[in-house]
């Protein structure tokens, strides 16, 4: 059974910055894409970021380009989204998202391509 984990959310002031962690665990992938979504009260879904096993670079939607930035770490099944320069507009329930295909660019910012969820983790900015 594929387990993903988030930690790393928490109150921080504007300008601050935060590093989620999301460990999948209970399989091992041959090939894989690893997402990160954010959900605020009263609004939609919104893809952050994404990563895939087959290249160290990440992709991110502009709202956090040049911000944020996505690694992964193989040998702990870990997925890092480090966050700089956080503004209150990024406050927001953080989910970690994997699935154990390889998406291509225009499919890894939809939700329902990924497989597997944890239960998220907040993240709160205070002015």
């Amino acid at each position: 059974q594929v387990r993903v984990v988030e930690t790393g959310g928490g109150l921080v002031q504007s300008g601050g910055s935060l590093r989620l962690s999301c460990e999948v665990s209970g399989r091992s992938f041959s090939g894989y894409t690893v997402a990160w979504f954010r959900q605020a009260p009263g609004k939609e879904r919104q893809f952050v970021s994404a990563i895939r096993s087959s290249a160290s670079n990440g992709y991110y939607a502009d709202s956090v380009k040049g911000r944020f930035t996505i690694s992964r770490d193989k040998g702990k099944n870990t997925v890092y989204l480090q966050m700089n320069s956080l503004k209150p507009e990024d406050t927001a329930s953080y989910h970690c998202a994997a699935t154990g295909r390889l998406l291509i660019l225009s499919t890894m910012r939809d939700s329902a391509q990924y497989d597997y969820w944890g239960q998220g983790t907040q993240v709160t900015l205070s002015s």
